[in-house]
């Protein structure tokens, strides 16, 4: 199977579960699912109402009810020097919209979104399956050593992975369900 997956790190274990991944940016998808470039895509579930995915896939697949495979970052970047060189009024505009206040706010958004795909996908006919668990495990075991193989990778860079896996998962068990 052709997967579109979103990420270099998803797109490693896509293979490793024996898929051929597909690299495009997500706008893309609508165009080819329907036009059989790939046959399918990893993407939230917020994103398929957008993209129509409900209207050209009857069938989609879940990790689990209560957690998903992977989780995505989304962060807010400015270079440092530009910030600084902003002036206090600009600078306290941006402080004032951002931080833990604001994440919550879009993790919150995120899952609405996500509540609201999954039931566009349900009424428009479209079967949603969940795996079982011993395939759950399976693709647990094949994410861990995706993740192993990142962490070796990183290493070889000269990165504490296993500092960032471990602040990761705390700041994920934090945060989860805020």
């Amino acid at each position: 199977m052709k997967i579109r997956g979103g990420t270099r790190i998803v797109n490693n274990m896509l293979v490793k579960l024996g898929a051929t991944p597909v690299g495009m940016p997500v706008p893309q998808v609508t165009e080819a699912l329907s036009k059989g470039v790939i046959d399918g895509t990893t993407i939230p579930w917020e994103v398929g109402p957008s993209l129509r995915v409900h209207e050209i896939v009857k069938h989609h697949t879940t990790f689990a009810i209560d957690r998903a495979l992977y989780t995505m970052a989304l962060a807010f970047a400015m270079n440092k020097a530009r910030y600084e060189a902003l002036p206090a009024e600009l600078k306290k505009v941006i402080d004032d919209n951002s931080g833990p206040t604001l994440s919550a706010a879009f993790g919150k958004a995120m899952d609405d979104a996500d509540k609201t795909g999954r039931e566009i996908a349900l009424k428009a006919g479209n079967r949603i399956t969940q795996l079982e668990p011993a395939e759950a495990q399976r693709w647990l075991r094949t994410a861990s050593v995706v993740e192993d193989d990142w962490i070796k990778e990183m290493r070889g860079k000269g990165i504490d992975a296993n500092a960032l896996v471990r602040e990761a998962r705390a700041l994920i068990a934090q945060h989860n369900g805020k």
